[in-house]
């Protein structure tokens, strides 16, 4: 399956934007999806995961109540909606499938992976 990730931008604190990841070469609703994020000097780390159908989700502490993630396994696209954003959410969000079931954290865990789109947020 091939990932297109885009939505970033710069936005200020406060602010909101919403990620999309657009699917493409593969079954869409056998994957589960995940956002992961990538701040300069940083390892990456997870932000967020939706399952096949969309029924459970998932979120890093960090993001709780301010991100929001869904799925349209008709347009074959996950979203990212965040909102009260933060310096510190400054990173390269990348978007993953994996077909292995579970709450999964971890990069080594999902198989595929679309590119970043950056997301800035000045203070």
């Amino acid at each position: 399956v091939q990932l297109q990730a885009s939505g970033g931008g710069l936005v200020q604190a406060g602010g909101s934007l919403r990620l999309s990841c657009a699917s493409s070469g593969g079954t869409f609703r056998n994957y589960q999806l995940a956002w992961f994020r990538q701040a300069p000097g940083k390892e990456r780390e997870f932000v967020s995961q939706i399952s096949w159908s969309g029924g459970l989700t998932y979120y890093a502490d960090s993001v709780k109540g301010r991100f929001t993630i869904s799925r349209d396994n008709d347009k074959n696209t996950v979203y990212l909606q965040m909102n009260s954003l933060k310096p510190e959410d400054t990173a390269d969000y990348y978007c993953a499938a994996t077909r292995t079931a579970g709450y999964l954290t971890s990069p080594r865990t999902h198989n595929y992976w679309g590119q970043g789109t950056q997301v800035t947020v000045s203070s």
